[in-house]
């Protein structure tokens, strides 16, 4: 795929890595503002933490950004991938101000525009470099197009 349009279905994944990863980060935050503090030397307060319905949340949509990451690189280059991931400082930054009412200063707002400009730049590249043919070439067949997207 290493100069054709991505598939619906790939989009779906690459939006799944940059939406997932905010919205989980957000939810832990949200259910640890509840929670007294939690030092390693109290495990319990820890393995209690995990049951509250937002952090569990979290833990949740973490596990889908984690699963939908390695999907994506399965089929794209991390160059690629990893962008999705940064634009999800724009999502947790909005979240932030807007959901759990943080303070957002004007010099992150600032950082946060420059991401995503770096964003757009490094996502105008082709999903998947060639790779030269090397002595492994001949031994494993090459994937193709479809094999490449599953």
């Amino acid at each position: 795929m290493p100069h054709g349009r991505l598939k619906p279905r790939q989009y779906l994944i690459l939006g799944l890595v940059s939406i997932c990863a905010p919205l989980g980060d957000t939810c832990l935050s949200r259910g640890m503002t509840h929670m007294p503090a939690i030092t390693l030397a109290h495990p319990g307060s820890l393995i209690a933490a995990v049951f509250t319905p937002w952090i569990a949340t979290g833990i949740a949509l973490l596990i889908g950004f984690f699963a939908s990451y390695l999907t994506a690189l399965s089929w794209a280059d991390l160059t690629y991938v990893l962008p999705a991931t940064a634009f999800g400082n724009v999502i947790v930054a909005l979240l932030s101000k807007f959901w759990l009412h943080e303070p957002v200063s004007l010099a992150r707002w600032a950082g946060i525009v420059l991401i995503t400009l770096g964003v757009g730049f490094v996502a105008q590249g082709p999903s998947l470099t060639e790779r030269p043919a090397g002595p492994h070439a001949a031994a494993a067949p090459a994937l193709t197009e479809e094999e490449h997207a599953r």
